[in-house]
């Protein structure tokens, strides 16, 4: 089992950034993904960005490219979401996840990962 743990959220402003962490525990060996997703109120839950492990890819959502990064640092078993020139519409509860078998292709289908954190509530106000 992996535990995973978001960090990081808060209330900013329009135009302004949030760093969110994630924190592996567990058997993170068995990983080779993980992604960030989100949820607002009354929506359904979207993909925002995925870490791919075998080649280091990286996958983003087209609503957050060029505003959003995502880094791991393997030492530590966590992984971040530096969202940067956020708007009012990025307020959701962002959700981190992990997968022990997905490919490339999976990255942002949320019913193919296999942990999820509790989430963590992001708010820009305009």
């Amino acid at each position: 089992q992996v535990q995973l743990v978001e960090s990081g959220g808060g209330l900013v402003q329009a135009g302004g950034s949030l760093r969110l962490s994630c924190v592996a525990s567990g058997r993170t060996r068995s990983m080779n993904a993980m992604g960030w997703f989100r949820q607002a109120p009354g929506k359904e839950r979207e993909f925002v960005v995925g870490l791919y492990w075998p080649f280091g890819s990286t996958y983003y959502a087209d609503s957050v490219k060029g505003r959003f990064s995502i880094s791991r640092d393997i030492a530590k078993n966590t992984v971040y979401l530096q969202m940067n020139s956020l708007k009012p519409e990025d307020t959701s509860v962002y959700y981190c996840a992990a997968g022990d078998a997905l490919r490339g292709s999976d990255i942002s289908t949320d019913r193919l990962y296999d942990y999820w954190g509790q989430g963590t509530q992001v708010t820009v106000s305009s």
